[in-house]
């Protein structure tokens, strides 16, 4: 097996470093304290090429493999979660959506204004009372005509407050449970559409989290993602390859975690020394570093069978499990080692504590991966 990154990953690397060390990290506590995201800063990195990443040229994307997404994601979580979780969502929710379900007419009309940074978009698949369970969906679309109307709300939804496109699993024969389901496309000026309450949330808090309403909301039913009724079996897709950039992200924030971690035991002396000569501290970093590896090598595995054309669904759950859970361990030592210091703002540790967090709820808790993992080994 190879586990050295090609000229192609190494320059994207450095890329994403750099731009995640002269762009992002000024405005990560800024945006954090905020609690809204840089616009700014998205648009340009749509302008880069970092919002469809893993979309071919042709459709107005980067044209680039998985790998270099996770590597893109990992360096951007790294300094700003918030901003990390806006690019994933673009990415490997949306647009990887689109590329694979939607027709021609979809690829070309809603990738490029997401490739040039000239639009954001969405992914509403939670309700109040359908969460891991989407097959009790109450958002429903009812034909009329040509056109469907929708009714009904999403909430949690990333980047809901501010994006152009809106992808909403909805149900078009209500009654049926999953059988039911579908995707639509949504634009943000479709009449009947509204924005609800924005979340307050204890971590990644410079991304918007937001409620979505449907009114009466006329929209084509050309603007339907694949066929009538398949709506649960395209989510499911969709947050398979969306696991992978959230364990990337929890590998980010982790890894941000560690590095301050082990540069805070060198520098902090007590009893006459650095608190790293301490047992105690020592073999927390080294506990640290091997859950950092081991979190990284399941995350590129997943994106590189993803890339190989290979069954990945198992790896993205294991991948986005370890990972997260991993991440919330990590920050915890790292906040641990810091001590009092590690409690207060002026050290970035207790933004990645709280920042870590949310990485084993939101595209699938840390049990929806268990149930996933365990029902492909057991069929």
């Amino acid at each position: 097996m190879n586990f050295t990154f090609n000229d192609d990953h190494i320059m994207m690397r450095e890329t994403a470093r750099k731009i995640a060390e002269e762009k992002l990290k000024p405005l990560a506590k800024e945006i954090d304290e905020r609690e809204t995201p840089d616009f700014d800063t998205l648009r340009e990195l749509g302008e880069l090429g970092f919002m469809a990443m893993m979309v071919p040229e042709e459709y107005g994307g980067a044209g680039l493999d998985t790998v270099s997404y996770v590597i893109v994601m990992e360096e951007f979580s790294k300094v700003c979660a918030s901003t990390g979780v806006c690019v994933s969502v673009n990415n490997s929710l949306f647009a990887d959506g689109v590329y694979k379900f939607g027709t021609e007419e979809q690829r070309k009309k809603y990738l490029p204004p997401l490739g040039n940074g000239q639009a954001q978009a969405c992914l509403g698949l939670t309700e109040p009372g359908a969460g891991t369970d989407v097959g009790s969906t109450a958002t429903t679309a009812v034909k009329d005509g040509s056109d469907y109307i929708i009714n009904g709300k999403k909430h949690f939804v990333t980047n809901g407050g501010f994006a152009d496109y809106l992808m909403v699993l909805v149900s078009t024969e209500p009654g049926t449970g999953h059988r039911g389901l579908s995707m639509v496309i949504i634009e943000k000026d479709t009449p009947g559409f509204s924005v609800g309450r924005h979340e307050l949330k204890l971590g990644i808090r410079g991304s918007d989290t937001s409620e979505l309403l449907f009114d009466n909301c006329r929209i084509p039913q050309a603007n339907r993602l694949g066929e009538e009724g398949r709506g649960l079996k395209i989510s499911l897709t969709i947050l398979d390859g969306g696991r992978i950039g959230i364990a990337a992200q929890a590998l980010g924030i982790a890894q941000a975690a560690y590095d301050d971690a082990v540069a805070y035991a060198k520098e902090r002396t007590q009893f006459g020394k650095p608190i790293a000569e301490f047992q105690a501290i020592a073999f927390k970093i080294a506990e640290m570093a091997t859950e950092l590896e081991a979190a990284r090598l399941m995350t590129y595995k997943a994106a590189w069978l993803k890339d190989q054309g290979e069954d990945y669904k198992m790896a993205s759950s294991m991948a986005k499990l370890y990972a997260s859970e991993a991440s919330i361990r990590i920050t915890n030592e790292a906040l641990q080692i810091h001590g009092g210091y590690g409690y207060v703002r002026d050290f970035n540790v207790e933004r990645y504590y709280r920042d870590a967090r949310i990485t084993t709820i939101y595209e699938g808790t840390s049990e929806a991966q268990k149930i996933v993992i365990s029902r492909d080994i057991l069929r």
